[in-house]
């Protein structure tokens, strides 16, 4: 094991568009993790990107690794549970890309396996340092609207053809709800707590879907009414967000710029890294329109949170607590959405 002064070494399982975008630039450039090892048929592109870090053959010898104590999962959703609990018995601290599991059995089997091996266990949600929620988040602390009464949440993208790749072909934890959808719950979780109960449509709609690209879910407060949504058929230019509260609004429109930025090429320590010029615009009766600009993104913090949780015990960035209600809500939409009805939610 990793001395505590030595960086943690870290093995990343799968370098798909998960490994490769948003998980390997943030291990290699968060101080104190050192990314030993991926696991990936890809070598040649494994060795071109990270010089020096080998390439492993399966997820057994990268999980073998006496160099590692950190393994990340990124591969395809239903092996996150498996490999999840095959690294801890392996004696290694883990983060599972989202959706963390395919059910709510398997959330509990591998919540079960971290308490039993004492290892630091995570989801990665990374979206809890989006330039816009960040921002948006900031406002609704610092009082800018009074209560939140409304809140409306939306990751929408113009992709009119399905294309062929597993998360639009019919197959476990494929479709947009497993794949957006724990993004914005989670980051509604972080605001609000758990609901009361929702009420979910989740959808195909684009011709020659298979697997669902259209979600509305509605999260039921007593208080308040969160509507979380996406679409692959939003062609205007439409809001990320829209908060409104007793004294005022919110409204935030552009996106988070890390995807784009980390698609380019570009990796994190760049000058200016994840600024948003786009600004949080905030309405309010008697007064002007106020523009706060928002704080640069960075998913590092997350990885900067799983180092200190792992060498001095904090809180992991994202609890198992947390993991299992997002897996809650998760399949509860898809029940209600099956079922056309309202699905009242465990507080516990």
């Amino acid at each position: 094991m990793t001395h505590a002064s030595a960086p943690i070494g870290v093995a990343l399982l799968g370098f798909g568009f998960a490994g490769r975008i948003f998980h390997a630039p943030f291990i290699a450039t968060t101080p104190g993790l050192a990314l030993r090892v991926v696991a990936s048929s890809r070598r040649d592109e494994i060795a071109t990107a990270y010089p020096g870090v080998r390439a492993a053959n399966s997820a057994d010898e990268a999980l073998a690794s006496p160099d590692v104590d950190l393994v990340v999962v990124a591969t395809t959703n239903e092996t996150h549970a498996s490999l999840a609990i095959r690294a801890m018995r392996a004696g290694k601290h883990v983060v599972v890309d989202k959706p963390f599991t395919l059910t709510l059995d398997e959330a509990h089997q591998v919540i079960a396996v971290a308490q039993e091996t004492q290892r630091v266990m995570a989801v990665f949600q990374n979206r809890r340092w989006d330039s816009d929620f960040t921002g948006v988040r900031a406002a609704i602390a610092a009082g800018e609207i009074g209560d939140v009464v409304e809140y409306w949440s939306q990751i929408a993208r113009w992709r009119p053809e399905v294309r062929d790749r597993w998360r639009e072909r019919p197959g476990p934890g494929a479709g947009l709800w497993f794949d957006l959808g724990p993004h914005l719950i989670d980051q509604a979780l972080e605001l609000f707590g758990m609901p009361d109960a929702l009420q979910a449509t989740i959808r195909a709609l684009r011709p020659g879907a298979t697997v669902d690209d259209f979600f509305h879910v509605r999260l039921i407060y007593q208080t308040r009414e969160v509507l979380l949504t996406s679409s692959m058929l939003a062609g205007e230019a439409s809001p990320r967000l829209v908060v409104r509260g007793t004294t005022g609004t919110l409204v935030k429109h552009g996106m988070d710029t890390q995807e784009r930025a980390l698609m380019a090429g570009d990796r994190p320590g760049a000058p200016e890294w994840g600024r948003d010029d786009d600004p949080v615009i905030v309405h309010r009766e008697g007064a002007e329109v106020a523009r706060r600009q928002a704080p640069p993104g960075h998913y590092g913090h997350f990885y900067a949170g799983m180092r200190d949780a792992i060498r001095n015990g904090a809180a992991p960035p994202v609890t198992t607590q947390r993991a299992l209600e997002v897996m809650t809500i998760t399949m509860a939409g898809f029940e209600s959405a099956s079922t056309g009805t309202v699905r009242t939610l465990d507080p516990g």
